[in-house]
């Protein structure tokens, strides 16, 4: 291709490119062109900058939803209630029925047999059996009803029943992992045994077998943590013609095998004049001892070597203990003349909550949630984890049982006979 030839078909491309140009509207300058592409930016920004305006303000109003909502379920108080949903129970020959939290609802057992109960009042399962004297133990899913000073322990689960173990000695208390693993304490005698049964009733190579003039003593109460291998026990031993106490705990994990007893950790001075007759895991970490004069907070984050992390003195005479999900607290009678009573709630860790003076015959209190729960056969009241009152009134059926319902104002409410949803208003 010559030099010519190509000068030649560039002039062309050129006029083309006039014709264009010429034809179509006239060509911006580079000023316009720069003042188009601010504008274009400039309504860039004003939308970005309304978008963030929006997502703030509608920040800003959930924000100020939850903290509304907060304040008003801390100190909102519930006037009134009314009835969601009753069922009645047909009666009961043997005079026993008793009401325990199971999964998300409520056990309803008794000397002949036992039913899960759900939300809406209907069982999810029945179980015939017959025990003398029902005891009953509960962690997460599973539960276990034994027969105290029988031979016989029913595990269920939140589906039905799952197993059954045979004792060989009497049973005198019993506990249960989260996973169906039962502990029971069995009285020989010349000696005290704690055995274990999987879920099914089998029974494990796994146990203590103590003695009260031995090196341990006689278990007064048991706790099993919630993956079942840990152990939390109550002891009473003699010392020098004098009845002691002692808190023990054991590792029967693969870990727990480096030591012969499984004992990984005992505390026993700071009870040398008190009885520990309550011990309670309350997480895969958190346990506690109640005492007659103190509550002691422990920790299981090295499971081989429990550390206490708190022990609380306690003056007053204790006239009920606690506990449930993050909590623990003890009822005591107070010291001033004012008032009869004073609850004092404490975390898992044993930091101090609150304290609360009150006047009311309660009979039994219950912790579900962030709720305690004060009742007797005929009336409640209703404290929150702040310690304001959310709610006092009457029922008009004898009560045996209270706990939270399916929403945040609503209790369940449940008796020998009848069993309520209630909404408070």
């Amino acid at each position: 291709m010559t030099d010519m030839s190509s000068m030649s078909r560039e002039s062309r491309k050129n006029q083309l490119r006039s014709r264009i140009i010429t034809s179509g509207a006239p060509r911006p300058s580079t000023s316009q062109e720069e003042d188009s592409e601010q504008i274009v930016k400039n309504a860039e920004h004003r939308t970005r900058r309304r978008h963030i305006i929006i997502f703030l303000v509608i920040l800003t109003l959930i924000a100020a939803a939850c903290i509304a909502y907060y304040w008003y379920n801390r100190s909102y108080q519930y006037k009134e209630a009314s009835t969601v949903w009753e069922r009645e129970f047909e009666r009961d020959d043997t005079g026993f029925v008793a009401f325990e939290y199971f999964g998300d609802n409520m056990i309803k057992y008794s000397k002949d047999g036992a039913s899960y109960i759900d939300s809406n009042g209907k069982d999810v399962w029945i179980q015939s059996y017959e025990m003398h004297s029902p005891i009953i133990a509960v962690n997460g899913d599973y539960a276990a009803i034994a027969d105290q000073q029988g031979n016989t322990i029913q595990i269920f689960g939140k589906d039905g029943p799952v197993g059954t173990a045979t004792t060989e000695m009497p049973i005198i208390k019993i506990t249960i992992s989260s996973k169906g693993l039962v502990a029971a304490i069995l009285q020989s005698s010349t000696a005290s045994h704690i055995y274990y049964y999987t879920k099914e009733g089998t029974r494990l190579r796994l146990g203590i077998t103590s003695y009260l003039n031995g090196d341990i003593g006689h278990p007064l109460d048991i706790s099993m943590s919630p993956d079942g291998s840990l152990l939390m026990g109550s002891y009473i031993y003699l010392k020098g013609g004098e009845l002691k106490n002692r808190v023990a705990f054991y590792n029967f994990s693969e870990v727990g095998k480096n030591v012969s007893t499984r004992m990984v950790g005992g505390f026993h001075e700071m009870y040398d004049s008190s009885m520990i007759p309550k011990v309670c895991y309350l997480d895969e970490i958190y346990s506690i001892a109640f005492a007659d004069s103190s509550i002691s907070f422990y920790s299981s984050l090295d499971v081989m070597s429990p550390e206490l992390l708190k022990q609380v003195p306690v003056e007053e005479e204790i006239k009920t203990i606690f506990y449930g999900g993050k909590y623990a607290g003890v009822i005591v009678k107070s010291a001033s003349g004012e008032y009869d009573y004073r609850l004092d709630l404490y975390s898992s860790e044993g930091n101090h909550i609150f304290s609360k003076d009150f006047s009311y015959d309660y009979e039994h209190v219950d912790i579900d949630g962030d709720n305690i729960f004060l009742y007797n056969e005929d009336s409640c009241r209703i404290y929150n984890r702040f310690g304001n009152l959310k709610y006092e009134g009457t029922f008009d059926f004898p009560v045996s049982k209270i706990g939270n319902g399916g929403f945040p104002n609503q209790i369940i409410a449940t008796g020998p006979q009848v069993i309520k949803e209630i909404k408070l208003h």
